[in-house]
């Protein structure tokens, strides 16, 4: 019965707060930056022909974020093309990972994993809803220290990550699980777009 508590069995009608998720989810894809979206393409793009790596990573849902990004591009993508993305995420070695965080601290697991193997040529692309996780940070200013280009996907007001970073994907959304949506639809638009240019496939906007 509407209105009836779920505890106590019965049913609610949350037709309302559906409603108010899907539209907030509209009002923020309509705000965001089609350029920066066009910019990170085109580093994508240019990272892939000079053979670059592409290190991503990010917490919690921003580490599923962020291997998903790494499957879409090194299979999704690469698997029809000659010169191939070569993406890798830092969340995926959990050994390594789990190893930093034990032995040194939970603050360096991703810019420890970046020490000593950037090349100008390679470009790193970070992931915190808040824009303020200080591994993720730390990572990211390494990257700008030895002179790699940096993506940023944000959420809120972007943080720290959002004034850094070389490229800002941000969600504009004082949300993190609408922000982590969004995430992802940067993932898939990114992917499409390329399938389309790249693989000369084109259903997908069919």
């Amino acid at each position: 019965m509407k209105g009836e508590n779920v505890e106590t069995g019965g049913t609610m009608d949350f037709s309302n707060d559906i409603r108010a998720y899907i539209e907030l989810e509209r009002a923020v894809l309509a705000q965001l930056d089609v350029a920066a979206i066009n910019s990170a393409l085109n580093l994508l793009i240019e990272t892939k022909n000079t053979q670059g790596r592409i290190y991503i990573f990010g917490n919690g849902g921003s580490a599923a974020t962020a291997s998903h990004f790494q499957n879409d591009f090194n299979k999704g993508l690469s698997e029809h093309l000659e010169e191939k993305f070569r993406f890798h995420c830092l969340n995926d070695n959990i050994a390594t990972l789990m190893a930093i965080a034990n032995d040194v601290s939970y603050d360096e697991v991703f810019r420890m994993q970046l020490t000593g193997i950037l090349e100008a040529k390679d470009l790193v692309i970070a992931i915190s809803g808040s824009g303020n996780s200080r591994n993720v940070i730390k990572a990211a200013e390494y990257a700008k220290a030895q002179g790699v280009k940096l993506i940023g996907i944000t959420g809120y007001d972007g943080g720290q990550l959002g004034a850094i970073c070389d490229i800002h994907l941000n969600a504009p959304v004082k949300s993190m699980q609408v922000s982590e949506d969004i995430h992802m639809i940067f993932d898939h638009l990114m992917m499409s777009v390329l399938y389309r240019h790249l693989c000369h496939i084109g259903h997908l906007f069919e």
